[in-house]
């Protein structure tokens, strides 16, 4: 407990932010967590806002999984 491991060839030490998804596992150095946190932020609300977009123009009623 609280010591660094090596998983799947990756070093994991205490502190890190480790998120996982049906589609694999992330891990992000606890110094880099914010920087990431943010960029990813940006891909979400630009992927909402694109969807936004194209549901308009096909005319399709909003997304309802895309909160304004």
């Amino acid at each position: 407990m609280n010591r660094p491991i090596e998983c799947g060839g990756v070093l994991v030490v205490p502190g890190d932010v480790v998120v996982a998804d049906g589609d694999g596992v992330l891990v992000v150095p606890r110094a880099q967590a914010e920087e990431v946190a943010r960029y990813a932020r940006k891909i979400i609300e630009d992927d909402k806002e694109g969807r936004r977009e194209l549901y308009r123009k096909l005319g399709l009623p909003p997304d309802p999984s895309v909160k304004p």
